[in-house]
Order: structure tokens, then sequence, then C-alpha cells
């Protein structure tokens, strides 16, 4: 049949695409797709000749995945429409979570501010000028229990965006739960806690790579003993991306992030089954409809047989990929913000046509500034819209078996094991890291990115194209102008007010554990109980554990 085919493609170019695209030239010379892939003008069954349903794709809920993780893909239950939001203080950001729940919010996801991200306290000198501004201060249990408070974390899934500090603020965020009552065994959310993203794309790192995994390892760790209902690692394409990947550099970076943590954590004595099934994965969702789609595709049956094939797993749970997207926020601009409606719109239907299990949708001043109320509330609705008015959940994966999505599927998969194979002769992802292979791929990438729309090769609307001079006429939000006050009077009483005796007892029994081979979640929720700061704790381990410089590659 395929060859039957494909004597029918070169007879119907001859004969009818040549003779009409001499009449009526193609728009450009070329088509590409958001990473530069070459698109062909058709796709057929010779495009996939090799490609077996049952091994290749099989059926939803089955092994390997391709067409969905769940058998009732969407037409059971929805994904979580997890918006991201975090700004000023723990109280200002309360009210948004409030807001965001009663408007139909399904989850929390918690984006922290810089200083927050670097282990900082906001009243230390390296944090000046940077309080909210990218996401909510967090200093403290206190502000922890602020940030909750009249949210029963019993009932909420609530995802948190910390990397290097990731384990301090989890420490928080399970001692406030006491403190509301609620056990840690039955908290239920997501720690991003992915620090070798850190060192490729994001840059937010503390601590040199040996080390920050071991954090990463106890987290596992305790998270399989203690706290079956949450996932202690969300693997991150998404800053890669944002850091101007292609889709492929994406997949494939943030496919070998994760067998390296599958392998420190088997290395630890862990078995396969008992931490895999807590594995989630987050990627980012950008403007290439088809191309997002058939990665998400490939994303789950490259990670089906890893985990079956390569490590052994039996457990079918730990077979399956399951992951968060988030629209691209890179592809926001600044100039015609209402345009980034549309974008985020197109962005989420791809995620949603994926396969994804939770989606945050970007609001449409984002370019300019953190999303106001009105904003995000119309970024939710998309969500809302695609969800209940579209009529694309009806049926599970419907994109299955189009010749160009599982072409794409395909391709995209033999990209990312050639990736594999290139980071395997380096060593694995650490020295890759330390070589300066990934950063490297990524900077050309977006090179050749900014290249193309300076030649007007890729049209940006609104920036290169349908340029309007009009200055933009969105409101903008304005955070309190006294929180900073407030956060470091509030910091400054917490010192007053706690057993400073307990507080230092507890910050040394954690440097002792560093210094050791005990895991130190035990130690960090002691640390957190008895009011040590974030910016305390994390003096004590880089204290043990160093601080890491980049190399520089000439």
């Amino acid at each position: 049949m395929t060859t039957d085919v494909k004597a029918q493609v070169q007879r119907w170019v001859e004969e009818t695409y040549n003779p009409t695209r001499a009449k009526l030239p193609e728009r450009q010379p070329t088509f590409i797709t958001q990473s530069s892939v070459p698109i062909k003008p058709l796709y057929t069954p010779a495009d996939i000749p090799d490609l077996d349903y049952l091994r290749d794709l099989g059926f939803p809920g089955e092994y390997p995945f391709t067409r969905g993780v769940h058998a009732t893909g969407q037409r059971g239950k929805l994904w979580t429409m997890r918006m991201f939001a975090g700004f000023g203080t723990a109280e200002e950001t309360n009210a948004r979570y409030k807001y965001l729940l009663s408007q139909g919010n399904m989850g929390l996801s918690v984006a922290f501010d810089l200083a927050t991200l670097m282990g900082y306290d906001t009243d230390q000198p390296e944090a000046l000028g940077e309080f909210g501004k990218c996401g909510v201060a967090i200093s403290s249990l206190r502000d922890m229990e602020i940030l909750f408070d009249g949210i029963p974390l019993g009932d909420v899934s609530t995802s948190m965006t910390i990397n290097s500090p990731a384990a301090v603020i989890w420490a928080f965020y399970i001692a406030a739960a006491e403190k509301q009552g609620v056990p840690m065994a039955n908290l239920r959310g997501t720690l991003q806690n992915d620090i070798l993203k850190e060192y490729s794309a994001q840059k937010e790192y503390i601590f040199p790579p040996e080390p920050s995994m071991r954090l990463v390892t106890d987290t596992i760790e305790f998270g399989s003993k203690y706290m079956p209902h949450w996932n202690t690692i969300s693997i991150s394409g998404y800053h890669i991306r944002e850091a101007g990947s292609t889709a492929v550099q994406e997949l494939a970076f943030t496919l070998a992030d994760g067998l390296e943590y599958v392998r420190w954590a088997l290395k630890r004595g862990l078995d396969i089954d008992e931490f895999a099934p807590r594995l989630s994965f987050f990627f980012n969702v950008h403007n290439d409809f088809f191309e997002e789609i058939a990665k998400l595709r490939a994303a789950r049956r490259i990670w089906a047989r890893a985990m079956r094939e390569t490590f052994g797993a039996k457990n079918p749970r730990s077979w399956l990929m399951r992951f968060h997207c988030q629209t691209a926020g890179v592809s926001l601009t600044a100039q015609q913000p209402e345009n980034n409606l549309v974008r985020v719109a197109i962005q989420a239907l791809a995620a949603v046509l994926g396969g994804t299990q939770s989606l945050h949708t970007n609001s449409m001043d984002e370019a300019l500034a953190l999303p106001s109320e009105h904003a995000v509330t119309l970024a939710l609705r998309t969500q809302q819209i695609i969800a209940h008015e579209t009529g694309v959940v009806n049926t599970v994966d419907p994109l299955g078996g189009s010749y160009f999505v599982e072409a794409l599927t395909d391709q995209t998969e033999k990209a990312v094991y050639d990736y594999f194979r290139r980071i395997d002769e380096l060593g694995g992802v650490i020295p890759a890291l330390e070589a300066g292979f990934i950063q490297q791929e990524i900077a050309d990438a977006s090179y050749r990115h900014q290249v193309e729309m300076d030649s007007q090769q890729r049209v940006i609307v609104g920036v290169n194209e349908y340029v309007s001079e009009d200055a933009p006429g969105i409101p903008i939000l304005q955070m309190d102008p006294r929180g900073y006050e407030r956060q470091c009077a509030r910091l400054a009483q917490l010192r007053l007010e706690r057993d400073n005796e307990r507080t230092s007892q507890a910050l040394a029994a954690l440097k002792a554990a560093c210094a050791g081979t005990e895991n130190v979640m035990p130690y960090l929720l002691d640390a957190a109980r008895s009011d040590a700061t974030l910016g305390e704790i994390i003096q004590v381990m880089r204290q043990v554990f160093g601080v890491y410089h980049e190399p520089v590659h000439i």
C-alpha cells in the first residue's frame, strides 16, 4: 500500500501540485515549524511507513500512552485549571487565590519572587529591589500561613514553582498545613524542584549540582515514604523553552533530566515503582499548533518505553507520563497586548489536544506587568470555553492518526533520541552541563529564531508586521506600595518573638545533617517549625554545600 501511495504522491506532485504552484506561487519558498523544521506540502501514509498502530500508538490509557494516559481522555474529568499566581505580600496573593477559586480555578499554583527563588529573606541586602515583583515573597512559616489563610490545604491541590530552595519551601508548606490540622499524608500537590534545568536555562541555582541533586533525591525519598499524594518533582521543560530552545530541545533536555533524577533515586536504593508514579512533568506550549501536539505525544511514548524497557518498572503507573502545561510566556508581546488573548487560546487548545493533565493560561498583560484581575479572569475563561464550548473534549485524542501529526511525532522522537546519544557521549547530563553543551544548543536556537524574526522570515503580528504605533491601553496591576515595609517589619517581629534558642538548635542539627548522609527533610521541617527563616536556613546549607559559579565557556 505504501508503495502505491508513494507513486500516487509523485503523480500528484507532477500533475497537480507543480502546475498549480507555477500559476499561483506559494507565499514563501519554504515552510517551517516554530523550531525551524521544514514542513512538506502534503502528508500521506507514505510518511509513516514504519508506524505500527498497536506498537507505536495503541489505545488511550494503555502502553505506550501516545494517545493519552487516561482511557476516557477529557470525557471524564477535565484537566485541572491551575492558574499560576503570586505578587507582593502574602496577603495580596491570598486575596488573588480566593478570587481565582471563586471563579472556577481548580488548583493553586504559587509564583515566588526572585529573592525567595534565590533563598534570601526579603530584608537581606541581596534582595533589595526584588520584593514581590515576579511572585510572592515567602521568607518564613508565618508568610506561608498567611498565604493560605482561609484556604483548607486538605481540600486543594497546590503547585509551587520553586527549585533551589524547594525543600525549604516545601517544609514551610507542610508545617503550615500541620497548623491547620492537616497531616502531611493528606496533602496533594506538586513541587517543581527541578534543579538541573536551572543550570541549563533559568540560572536560579544556589548550590553545586551534586549537593543540589542530593536535596532533590531527599525530597523524592521523603515523599515516597510519607506523602503518597504529592508529586515531589515537576521536571520542567518550560524554562528551557523560555530560554530560546526549540521544541525538540525542550523535550530532549527535559527527558534527559528526568532520566537523571531516576538514576539518582535508584542509586539511593529506592525501588522504581516506589517513586516513578509520583514523578511529573511541566511543558511549554508555544505557537506552532501541530508541533506542540506532536511534542506532547512523543513525550509520553519516549518516557513509557524508558520506564518499562530501560529501568524495568513493573507498575503500569510508573510508565505513564503526567504533565502540566503553560502557554508560552516568551510569545507574549508588549505591542498590541490584546493579540496575546488569541495566542494563548491557540496554545491552550494545543495543550488540551496534546493530552495535558493540568493547564495555566498566561494573561494578555504579562509582557507589561504581573497580570491584573481582569486579565487573569479572561485567561481562565479561555480554558473554560475550550472545555465547555468547542467540542474538542468529546472524543479521546481526536488528532490521533493524522498523517501529519504522526509523522511529526515520529520525527520529534528520533531527534530526541539523537540528543540522548550526544549527551551520553559527553558522559551524562551533569558533564554535558559542565561542558556547556546544553546551554550552547539553546543559545544557538535562540539566535536563529531572532535572525528569522529580524529578517521577517518569521512574522510576529504587531511586532515586525501589521505594526501599530498606538500605545497599549490596558490597566496594569498596582501592588501595595507599603508591602515591602510590612514584610520587613513582620520578619523583625518574628525574630523577636520566636524561641531563638530552639531556632539555633534546629539550624545546628540541620547543618550536621547536611554534612552527613541523612535525609535532610526531617531537619528542614524542624527548622521551619522553629520559625527559622528561609535566608537563615539557606545560609546554613551554603556553609556546607558551597555556592555554584557557572564555568565560562569560550
